[in-house]
């Protein structure tokens, strides 16, 4: 893994953008596919809160995967949003789903020494609109807020290409996360204008649609399809930077046919 100039992420960020434009069909289809099921799987009874957070990493696969079809040629079709059911993979990435909570608790958690748990309430939904208006202003919510990021931030470089790594590679689960996390310490520079660049898209996009139509319903209206695409594109350029730090995976239909050979 060699270290990477900043001016990687805006690379990564661009080559997302182009391999969207080859299949934004395909990609856009696996994307509400991947809705329906996450739909789904939350009206399930107890459950239904932590599963769909639980099984992010499980169908990230799909969207990487779709990547990888569009750089060999083929066609991305909703069928890949199982992809990261399939063994050895799947316990490894429900796994890494678990420790993403956890680690999201810790840090949440964490918070409740510097902001009076302001924030854990505001997450578990324990305060209503009103409560929290009025709590807000006098509270110490800004430094509660810094401190979760600060603890969560070495856990997100660790997750970023944890699920990827354990889907191609084959890596158990502390492999993978010890890796993720080298691989962006390494091009944290990179990382940053990365990060930086998509919230400056995220910014932009929204602001000028507020501007052309107003706070108005049309407005909401038009910003959920942005952010699908937007959000789709996202999945995209992490594939770009996985590509460039980890190399292109092999395609697997070709390896078994030369071992069957």
């Amino acid at each position: 893994m060699e270290k990477l100039p900043a001016s990687t992420g805006w690379q990564w960020v661009k080559q997302g953008f182009a391999l969207f434009r080859k299949q934004p069909g395909g990609m856009s289809m696996l994307f509400l596919g991947y809705m329906f099921c996450m739909l789904a799987v939350s009206i399930v009874p107890v459950l239904g809160q932590l599963l769909p957070v639980i099984l992010v990493p499980v169908f990230s696969v799909a969207f990487v995967q779709g990547c990888l079809n569009i750089d060999q040629g083929k066609r991305v079709l909703p069928s890949l949003l199982i992809s990261g059911f399939r063994k050895p993979a799947f316990p490894s990435l429900f796994g890494l789903g678990v420790l993403y909570i956890l680690m999201a608790i810790v840090a949440i958690g964490a918070s409740t020494l510097v902001d009076d748990g302001l924030l854990w309430k505001l997450v578990t939904g324990q305060l209503t609109e009103d409560a929290a208006r009025a709590a807000i202003p006098d509270s110490r919510l800004g430094l509660g807020i810094l401190l979760a990021i600060v603890l969560y931030v070495p856990a997100a470089m660790a997750f970023c290409f944890a699920a990827p790594l354990i889907y191609w590679r084959k890596t158990g689960l502390g492999k993978a996360l010890f890796f993720s996390f080298f691989a962006v310490w390494r091009s944290l520079s990179a990382f940053i204008v990365f990060a930086a660049t998509w919230f400056a898209i995220s910014v932009v996009t929204s602001q000028l649609l507020a501007v052309i139509f107003g706070r108005t319903p049309l407005m909401m209206q038009l910003m959920m399809p942005l952010s699908m695409i937007l959000t789709i594109i996202m999945h995209c350029s992490f594939y770009a930077a996985y590509r460039q730090i980890f190399g292109v995976p092999a395609d697997e239909s070709k390896t078994v046919s030369l071992d069957k050979n």
